[in-house]
C-alpha cells in the first residue's frame, strides 16, 4: 500500500447520491398559504391536540388491556405466555407513548421560551387594562348603589 491511497476499511463510501435532489423545495401548501395568522395558530394548536389526544388514548388503551390480560382463572402455560408477551407489548407501546408525550411537552415548553416575548407582554398589558376597566366599572356601580343604600329614608318598622 502507498502512501497516495486511501486506508481501507469495512465502511461503505457512496461515490454517489442517486436519490438527491438539489435545490429541490416542496411546494407549499396553498390553503397554509391563504390563512391569516389566526387561522393558522388554530390549526397548530388542533395539531397540537390531536397529537396529545393520541398518546394519552395509547396509555388509556395499553392500562385497560394490561388490567384485563392480568386476570386470574383457569390458563395453560401457553396461555399465560401469550398474556405475558401481549402486556409486554402493550406496556412498550405504553412507554413509547410516555417518551413522546415528554417530547411534546419539551417542544411547547421550547416555544414558549423562544416566543415573541413582546406580543405576549402587549397581551398582559391588554389584559390589565380590560381588568382595570372591569374594577372600575364595578366600584362605579357599587358607589351608585352604596349612594342610594345611605340616600333612601328609614323605613318604618
Amino acid at each position: 500500500m502507498s502512501m497516495a491511497e486511501p486506508p481501507q476499511t469495512d465502511v461503505s463510501r457512496p461515490s454517489a447520491l442517486p436519490t438527491a435532489k438539489l435545490l429541490h423545495r416542496p411546494a407549499l401548501d396553498q390553503s397554509l398559504v391563504d390563512q391569516n395568522s389566526e387561522e393558522y395558530l388554530n390549526a397548530i394548536e388542533e395539531e397540537w391536540n390531536k397529537k396529545l389526544d393520541a398518546e394519552v388514548e395509547i396509555l388509556v388503551d395499553g392500562m385497560v388491556d394490561i388490567v384485563s390480560l392480568a386476570s386470574i382463572g383457569d390458563k395453560d402455560k401457553f396461555r399465560i405466555a401469550q398474556e405475558a408477551f401481549q402486556a409486554e407489548l402493550r406496556a412498550e407501546s405504553m412507554v413509547r407513548a410516555a417518551n413522546s408525550l415528554l417530547s411534546i411537552t419539551h417542544s411547547l415548553k421550547l416555544l414558549l421560551l423562544l416566543s415573541d416575548e413582546a406580543q405576549i407582554a402587549r397581551w398582559r398589558d391588554e389584559e390589565i387594562k380590560n381588568i382595570r376597566h372591569e374594577k372600575s366599572e364595578a366600584q362605579q356601580k357599587v358607589a351608585v348603589l352604596l349612594d342610594e343604600l345611605f340616600r333612601s329614608p328609614p323605613q318604618p318598622t
